[in-house]
């Protein structure tokens, strides 16, 4: 046994000497004569609008920094920092990690050496209740075993190195929250099982494993966990208290994060990953399913988070991906997989948000459903204060007269071009279709209510302010 894994050991350090030798040696030559002649880049105009945004991201809500990445067509075509960082600047992804645990243990599916339905008694022995989860229960988040950090901050206990085995011992060992599979409950627990489930099924360290058989097949190169030194790349995270200064974040305790936040990395290379996703050309199809598969509870609800990724629909698309919060650190990965595009974006403060930005950038990049470029159609023509009639019904016109559209030219025009407009609810009454929308301005927050009937027309686009 110990012949094997010395055997293992020193075969993974020489493919990964020999992959970076290679990575290396066509650096120069591939990445510019390869990718630079085929892939497609990030329209001048709209890479000019992102850059705006951004900047007044960054200048609206004091973050030091702002790192983003975009991937269309299933190609990187843009990468960018913004503040105090560059886009050689490495952050913390926090729980977005738990994107590539689930994908390892889904290798490891694949491989034949565990099964999703596997329980954990069969890989940890006496959990007590906890012993009768299966892994597809610790990656679903049905699990029942209580989340060992809740809290948005570092605990007293978190501030002192650990591993995993006394973490196991401490919160897998409660009382279960529910039974498994009966509710859905975020639990950071579930995933440090999960990794550790990854190192007994694959004779190899969890980060070991996914350098493997993610990292360098993928070229994630400026990938590295909370258990490796420093770089001078790797930038520091800050938080403050209410409105108070920026301070710099204390960092959580060597083997906390082990396979629920561990990972550090650029933008960049997370895009790869994503790309990946688009492509489903890391993992077997049926890896790829299951991941995006609705999670159906016990009393015949699902939830909206498969293995590993949140799955939902935004924008009349499927969007699946991964938030991450830490000390002094957010992160937001989305993937539109139907229409090939995904936009990261990594900060190094844990007061604003990321998700504005990404549904900002969206809102940019994504070419609109019918609705939605109807919607924009109108709201700029309310702001301008002429419309095309034909989108209304006599109805609708009649509402929207002389002094109508020059109280909406008045009132609306200042604001600019929306920053973000999406759709919040579709309902029908009374023969017609309604649809609530968001309206998010540089300086206001709107709600549109649009009624239209089912051959096109509106009777109704209502303008109404909506609080912060």
């Amino acid at each position: 046994m110990q012949g094997t894994s010395a055997r293992r050991s020193w075969t993974f350090a020489a493919r990964c000497r020999l992959g970076s030798l290679l990575l290396a040696l066509c650096a120069g030559t591939c990445a510019t004569a390869c990718a630079g002649a085929t892939a497609p880049q990030l329209d001048a105009n709209v890479r000019d609008q992102v850059d705006a945004v951004a900047g007044e991201w960054l200048a609206d809500t004091d973050a030091p920094s702002v790192s983003i990445a975009i991937v269309q067509q299933g190609a990187l075509t843009y990468a960018n920092a913004y503040g105090r960082a560059t886009p050689a600047s490495r952050y913390a992804i926090d729980s977005v990690t738990k994107e590539f645990t689930a994908a390892a243990v889904l290798l490891l599916a694949e491989d034949g050496k565990l099964s999703l339905d596997d329980s954990l008694a069969k890989w940890h022995g006496d959990l007590g209740a906890a012993g009768t989860v299966t892994l597809r229960q610790l990656l679903s988040h049905t699990s029942g075993i209580r989340d060992y950090w809740p809290q948005d901050f570092v605990t007293p206990e978190m501030t002192r190195p650990t591993d995993p085995e006394p973490i196991i011992a401490e919160w897998v060992k409660r009382p279960l929250d529910f039974a498994p599979g009966a509710d859905w409950q975020y639990s950071n627990t579930n995933y440090v099982l999960a990794a550790t489930v990854v190192q007994q099924a694959s004779g190899e360290r969890f980060f070991d494993f996914l350098q493997e058989r993610i990292f360098l097949p993928l070229h994630m190169m400026h990938v590295t966990d909370h258990a490796l030194p420093r770089t001078a790349n790797d930038i520091e995270g800050y938080t403050r208290h209410g409105l108070g200064p920026v301070r710099r974040a204390p960092r959580e305790g060597a083997g906390w994060l082990f396979g629920a936040a561990d990972l550090i990395m650029r933008p960049a290379d997370l895009a790869q990953w994503d790309i990946s996703v688009i492509d489903r050309s890391l993992m077997q199809p049926r890896s790829y399913d299951a991941q995006i598969q609705a999670t159906v509870l016990q009393s015949g609800a699902t939830t909206t988070y498969g293995l590993g990724l949140d799955v939902e629909h935004s924008r009349g698309r499927l969007r699946i991906g991964h938030s991450g919060s830490g000390s002094g650190f957010l992160s937001v990965n989305r993937i539109w997989p139907q229409d090939r595009t995904a936009i990261v974006v990594f900060t190094n403060d844990d007061w604003a948000s990321p998700a504005d930005l990404v549904n900002r950038i969206a809102y940019l990049i994504l070419p609109p459903t019918a609705a939605e470029a109807r919607a924009r159609t109108v709201f700029a023509g309310l702001q301008a204060g002429t419309i095309d009639r034909r989108l209304f019904t006599d109805i609708g016109n009649f509402y929207l007269d002389a002094a109508a559209l020059a109280d909406l030219h008045a009132s609306l025009g200042p604001l600019g071009s929306p920053l973000d407009m999406e759709m919040d609810q579709q309902s029908n009454r009374g023969g017609m279709i309604t649809r609530h929308w968001t309206i998010r301005c540089r300086h206001a927050r709107l709600e549109a209510v649009e009624r239209g009937h089912p051959g096109g027309q509106l009777d109704e686009f209502l303008i109404l302010k909506r609080g912060e």
